[in-house]
């Protein structure tokens, strides 16, 4: 694919993964819980489970693309739709309480929290909608479509860890200052209006279906 798509598909994806959700709630309530070092756990297996949903949410992506222009601007439209509903949810709600309390028996050994996270990626809306409503426009038609989805899966996973990693270490780090609830309110804003602009841009993608 070209260089042009994939960076685009960076920029969507690392707005997606740095969004707060089910999986950086997880990791930052395990970072509290059984330290950031036992994280790495829970985050694999959301890692892995991302790779579940992206190969069942994938699967028949290439056929639909080469149906025709109008199939392409419906799945064009609906991606950048859903962008744009993303954007404007994030930028509504309520500011993300960092400093909840751990709920009572949280899971301390590896394959506990392994088996969390991948729970919490495989029943996670935000993914599934992520990979059912915006892969098949980074896609191409053709011999190469499994190593793209590969490409394009791995590119989403390693981004959904830096970003757990970035938020545990922010939270451990700047504890009182990230609890403001007006500075997380503007972090909801500013992201949520990111996420606007990149579903309009979007709709500039052309179909390079044959």
């Amino acid at each position: 694919m070209p260089l042009s798509t994939w960076l685009l598909f960076c920029s969507v994806a690392l707005l997606a993964t740095f969004s707060p959700g089910p999986g950086v709630l997880l990791a930052i309530s395990n970072s509290v819980a059984v330290g950031p070092r036992h994280t790495v756990f829970s985050s694999l297996g959301n890692g892995v489970g991302l790779f579940i949903v992206s190969g069942a949410a994938t699967a028949g992506m290439g056929a639909l693309l080469a149906v025709s222009a109008s199939a392409f601007l419906a799945v064009k439209l609906v991606g950048a739709g859903y962008l744009v509903y993303l954007g404007i949810r994030q930028w509504r709600s309520a500011p993300m309480r960092l400093d909840a309390t751990v709920r009572p028996g949280q899971p301390h050994t590896p394959g506990k929290l392994f088996l969390q996270g991948l729970g919490v990626a495989v029943t996670n809306p935000k993914a599934i909608l992520f990979f059912t409503a915006l892969f098949p426009q980074f896609l191409t038609p053709g011999p190469g479509l499994l190593t793209q989805t590969l490409l394009l899966t791995a590119t989403f996973t390693a981004l959904a860890l830096v970003s757990h990693a970035c938020y545990v270490g922010l939270f451990r780090s700047l504890r009182r200052v990230l609890t403001a609830p007006r500075h997380l309110r503007l972090f909801n804003r500013v992201s949520g209006g990111l996420f606007v602009l990149l579903g309009l841009s979007l709709l500039k993608l052309r179909n390079r279906a044959p």
